[in-house]
């Protein structure tokens, strides 16, 4: 078992840090908020640090799902940074959605320190990580990856290397590209039966069995019917990872023309109030 640093306790660090610990390993947790370090702790054992730097002291690999680029920077670099406490040889592994820019900035500063590092995006939600089947996305050296994966291996589905550093998170925006589509057809497909006078039940006891049927309309259909969103992967966080995958796509030149529609449909359910709502609360725009 390894020596662990987790940093982030949100609504995927937390059970995916647990998972570490519940399988033997000997993890440390960083939480800008106190207090969630603390109760982790409580429920979970382990110990808890003061800054990114205490946690990652003597860690042969220190884990990360913070919110965004500039919340990795924050903990990753400065002289209570986690770079600033790994040791030559010691591995980063960032589960956080960010752009490939950020990845490759923090993987040159990790390798001039002698430190490896594994971009390692999820996929599965809040659910995922608490029932230890998420889908991660690696980009790495194939020696970091190889080091690092059996230590993923305990909250992953699967766990996949996809390239160099940086094809992980490439691999997440196309991820949250079908995503975008797919929740807006079947927000469209779910408003148009209502209308229409069928029950949404039935119509998609019947679909879901053909080619139209998807995870998200196997375990959203009913909470989207009910107008029920507190609950997932929040809008805001979609925008953000959204605005990332469109400036992707400029910089490779690829045309991403129903993402940034979609995009602009999740700023109307901003608009609405719903920046934390789910995903799913595409359908509320359609009245």
């Amino acid at each position: 078992m390894a020596k662990l640093a987790f940093l982030g306790l949100g609504v995927m660090g937390a059970p995916m840090a647990g998972h570490l610990k519940a399988a033997g390993h000997d993890v440390t947790v960083f939480n800008r908020t106190r207090s969630k370090a603390g109760d982790w702790v409580a429920r979970h054992g382990g110990a808890w640090a003061e800054t990114p730097r205490q946690a990652a002291e003597g860690a042969e690999f220190v884990l990360c799902c913070v919110g965004n680029d500039d919340d990795l920077r924050q903990v990753c670099l400065g002289p209570d940074g986690a770079f600033a406490g790994m040791q030559p040889g010691a591995i980063f592994v960032d589960h956080t959605t960010v752009s490939a820019a950020v990845t490759r900035e923090l993987a040159r500063a990790a390798r001039d320190l002698g430190l490896g590092y594994v971009d390692a995006p999820v996929s599965g939600g809040q659910a995922g990580a608490e029932n230890g089947q998420l889908s991660v996305m690696c980009g790495g050296s194939g020696a970091d990856f190889d080091a690092a994966a059996p230590v993923i291996d305990a909250y992953a589905r699967i766990c996949r290397r996809m390239g160099d550093v940086g094809a992980g998170q490439i691999t997440k925006m196309c991820n949250q590209i079908a995503i975008a589509g797919l929740v807006q057809a079947l927000s469209e497909s779910l408003a148009f039966a209502k209308k229409s006078g069928l029950e949404v039940e039935k119509v998609v006891e019947v679909i879901s069995q053909g080619a139209a049927g998807s995870w998200q309309m196997a375990n959203r259909h009913k909470t989207m019917d009910a107008g029920q969103f507190d609950h997932g992967f929040a809008v805001d966080w979609m925008r953000k990872d959204l605005a990332i995958c469109l400036a992707a796509a400029d910089e490779v030149g690829a045309s991403l023309p129903v993402t940034a529609l979609v995009d602009q449909f999740y700023k109307d359910v901003q608009r609405m109030g719903g920046g934390r709502w789910d995903t799913s609360s595409l359908i509320a725009r359609l009245g």
